[in-house]
């Protein structure tokens, strides 16, 4: 048994590859910082592969699919991303673009050709991190607000088709609120709400993996909260939106 992370350096990616370590899973684990994976590969039970690489990168997604590919895989879990606070008009176009890149392209592309892959073994689970920011717009953050959408959109999308063609590869989004990560940093954002412990949401996350829940919420006042905004008027939930956002800038 084996499993693939991305962002594994920190937060909910590191979480999750604790977690499927107890479970006897070996482990691939991606991201930028060596540092940091040699470090959690020492807590690790089973046996671990680090990559360190930044697959925001088409070339190096490609590349690292192209390592990992003869791997006897079961699970791929994308959890690598980031967020930007700011005003549209003001934030750093570059890094926007490596945010669309990380977020959306890269996700894209290894979710693509490993759905390709399990679907032909007509086995495997892939979980993608969204955010409930998925479920709405997002004045302030708009570019990581839209990025999520484009995760849970594209992963519901193609579970319909799995289920249509009668596959057994399961796809899933998580899309937690606040959780306790280096996220709000990079973003520069304080949440008013009270933040997740990250390892109860990778727990709570990968047990509904495999009960193959499609969109994971781990908070109840989030769930809550985003079906009410299906009942809230566009202009409404858009001046709501702007002004919950406001308050999370750094000041």
């Amino acid at each position: 048994m084996k499993a693939l992370i991305t962002g594994a350096s920190s937060g909910i990616g590191a979480d999750m590859a604790r977690i499927l370590s107890d479970r006897g899973y070996d482990l691939i684990l991606v991201a930028r910082r060596k540092t940091r994976l040699e470090k959690l590969k020492k807590e690790l039970k089973t046996d671990v592969k680090i990559i360190d690489m930044d697959i925001s990168s088409t070339f190096n997604c490609m590349e690292l699919y192209n390592q990992i590919k003869k791997e006897d895989i079961e699970i791929v879990i994308n959890n690598a991303g980031f967020g930007l606070f700011g005003s549209f008009c003001e934030t750093n176009l570059d890094k926007e673009l490596d945010m669309i890149d990380l977020n959306i392209k890269a996700l894209h592309i290894l979710t693509k050709l490993f759905v390709q892959d399990f679907k032909k073994k007509n086995t495997g689970y892939i979980l993608n991190v969204a955010s409930s920011a998925a479920f709405l717009p997002g004045p302030l953050m708009a570019t990581y607000y839209a990025s999520k959408s484009y995760v849970l959109r594209l992963t519901e999308a193609i579970s319909e088709e799995l289920k249509k063609d009668n596959s057994k590869v399961y796809i899933g989004a998580l899309c937690p609120g606040p959780v306790e990560t280096e996220f709000n940093k990079v973003a520069k954002v304080e949440f008013n709400l009270k933040s997740l412990n990250s390892y109860d949401v990778a727990m709570y996350a990968i047990k509904k993996m495999f009960k193959r829940k499609l969109v994971i919420i781990p908070s109840a006042k989030i769930k809550i909260a985003t079906s009410l905004t299906n009942f809230i008027p566009r202009n409404l939930k858009l001046n709501i939106a702007y002004h919950l956002q406001r308050k999370k800038g750094h000041r």
